[in-house]
């Protein structure tokens, strides 16, 4: 599975993916990831990829133009026009914007089903709004707060989704996850030692029934849930 990012700061994505699962996922060839310097399409000698909004107010807009010839050239696609179909592309093109819908693990799934996933980082005060008209297919927001970019929200997209690639993650974990129910948290975890500064490991689970463990264990989620009012669940 490939993923493109388009940014004006490629250089974010470099450490966030070098270590752990996904720094071997992308050397046995199951993911690749490309960012790709926005400013790299943009014209002029100063290679400017914002400017002053039309009808005044604060902040900087991220241009259309190198947004658009940067995503067509790298994806291989006819150039977009106004009142045209979207030109067919090889996997959906998605914006990272406070706009968009709820990111949840449905929506990852979904995505892990493409081949090549695009993402669209905005910056400032955001992208030009005929990026979204004529560009982008999905729009993805991963919660109700304010990033300084679409960067950061771009490495959560591909870190939940790049686990659901088969062979990501070890053979162990898809058993895991095959536990958790839609809707909850999961049950709380244990390793040694069983006695660490006067908390102890839950009896039952030290007592070798299994039946009695999965009981306490989805008695557990229940709880976790209900009193975190969860809407997924936990399955890192």
């Amino acid at each position: 599975m490939r993923f493109d990012v388009f940014t004006l700061f490629p250089g974010m994505f470099e450490s966030p993916f070098a270590d752990s699962i996904i720094r071997r996922a992308v050397e046995a060839g199951l993911i690749e990831i490309a960012a790709h310097n926005v400013r790299d399409w943009a014209e002029g000698r100063h290679r400017i990829t914002d400017d002053y909004a039309f009808g005044g107010g604060g902040g900087m807009v991220m241009k259309p133009d190198p947004i658009f010839a940067a995503v067509e050239s790298v994806l291989g696609i006819g150039p977009a026009k106004a009142g045209e179909a979207k030109p067919a592309r090889p996997g959906p093109v998605i914006l990272l914007s406070a706009a968009g819908r709820p990111f949840t693990h449905a929506v990852a799934k979904e995505l892990s089903a493409h081949a090549r996933v695009s993402l669209i980082c905005g910056h400032y005060e955001g992208v030009d709004e005929r990026v979204r008209d004529g560009l982008c297919d999905d729009e993805i927001s991963i919660g109700d707060f304010v990033l300084t970019g679409g960067e950061l929200a771009a490495m959560v997209v591909i870190d939940a989704v790049a686990r659901l690639v088969p062979g990501v993650l070890p053979e162990f974990a898809p058993l895991v996850e095959s536990h958790a129910t839609p809707g909850t948290l999961e049950y709380p975890h244990y390793t040694r030692p069983a006695q660490f500064r006067g908390w102890n490991v839950p009896e039952v689970l030290l007592s070798g029934d299994h039946a009695r463990i999965a009981r306490w264990r989805a008695a557990q989620s229940r709880l976790r849930s209900a009193h975190r009012g969860a809407a997924l669940p936990s399955i890192w």
